[in-house]
């Protein structure tokens, strides 16, 4: 149990897990989840995490078949500028390891913003917490238990 299960399950979120065998070589766990466990390219989120030019960290979550809008990002945070983090620093705010970032139970919560391409979906699938785990949930429940927004943030 990770981090991000214990608190759907405290939650009462309805979610399901999916598991896969991850493979060390791989250059995208998104698109490695996408491909071992037959999902849809567009359901299928990557957390990513941002510094704003304030130093303040945030979350990012969009399809793993695109890329994030860091100037739509930046704008949705109003701040001026937006950079991805540093992967040191993501480990040690949200307590995971890259390309296992969860945007649930992580050891801070930052401020979170789901692309709005979710918005139209029944299910879509966030990392679990670690490499090779897929949570299964609404984009509602995500949205209410990060306390995120929904916008515009791919290309």
């Amino acid at each position: 149990m990770t981090p991000a299960t214990q608190q759907l399950k405290q939650k009462k979120i309805p979610f399901e897990v999916l598991q896969y065998d991850h493979d060390a070589n791989a250059t995208s766990f998104g698109l490695e989840a996408v491909e071992k466990l037959s999902l849809e390219a567009q359901q299928v989120f990557k957390t990513l995490v941002v510094c704003c030019d304030t130093d303040q960290l945030a979350v990012a979550i969009v399809p793993v078949n695109l890329k994030l809008n860091l100037k739509a990002i930046a704008k949705e945070l109003k701040v001026k500028k937006v950079k991805m983090a540093d992967a040191k620093r993501v480990e040690v705010t949200t307590g995971y390891v890259l390309g296992g970032v969860s945007p649930l139970g992580q050891k801070k919560r930052l401020p979170t913003v789901i692309d709005s391409s979710a918005e139209t979906l029944e299910v879509m699938y966030v990392s679990g917490g670690k490499r090779g785990l897929e949570i299964a949930l609404t984009p509602t429940d995500l949205k209410t238990l990060s306390q995120a927004s929904f916008a515009a943030i791919s290309t």
